[in-house]
């Protein structure tokens, strides 16, 4: 039985600048080009049996680059939808909310297309793709590999490890960065987090 494969997409503006972003579709900058260039050396070993990725445009680049270019689109990998905090620096939020916490708290509503997301409803639709890969696993040897965005993978994870959704609060994904679920006597756990390839000097 094969792993489960996350890669975060790499860097945005707004990601750089610590903006919530969900649905705006922005590109990669150059350096998060150069990172997800980076994640192909870290699975060239590995057998895939099936790559998915969210819609947006930087975790569509991402997989393209990192060697993906026929992962399957899949809507439920989108980003958790801040609704009206799209944009919206934790800093800024916290002027007008102190104790407000994303995992518990979700968001405040947006526009009728984009309401927002409770901790609960992103957990759900983990739960969805969890259930997909975990069929895909079960089938063969393959990995199967999720490109897509931080807090919906730190949720997913959180869902995989039996936790709640606000249960991601506890793991740290960086831009580009590589991470893999397995098992260990048939019980979910954590092989490799947050790894990225290291440069070193000539």
């Amino acid at each position: 039985m094969g792993e489960l494969i996350l890669v975060r997409h790499g860097e945005t503006e707004w990601s750089l600048s610590g903006r919530h972003t969900s649905y705006t579709d922005l590109p990669l900058t150059a350096h998060g080009e150069e990172q997800a260039r980076a994640v192909a050396p870290l699975l060239a070993d590995r057998p895939v049996g099936l790559a998915l990725v969210s819609p947006l445009q930087r975790a569509v680049h991402t997989a393209e680059l990192a060697g993906f270019k026929n992962a399957r689109i899949t809507p439920d990998l989108h980003e958790w939808d801040y609704g009206g905090y799209e944009g919206i620096t934790t800093v800024e939020i916290h002027r007008s909310r102190p104790d407000w916490n994303l995992w518990t708290d979700g968001v405040a509503p947006g526009p009728a297309d984009h309401p927002g997301e409770s901790p609960a409803e992103v957990g759900a639709r983990a739960d969805r793709v969890l259930a997909e890969a975990d069929a895909a696993l079960r089938a063969g040897d393959e990995d199967v590999v999720l490109i897509a965005h931080s807090h919906f993978l730190r949720v997913l994870t959180a869902r995989y490890l039996g936790l709640p959704a606000s249960g991601g609060a506890l793991f740290v994904l960086d831009t580009g960065a590589l991470s893999r679920l397995g098992r260990e006597h048939d019980r979910p756990v954590i092989t490799a987090w947050n790894a990225v390839l290291q440069h070193t000097a000539n």
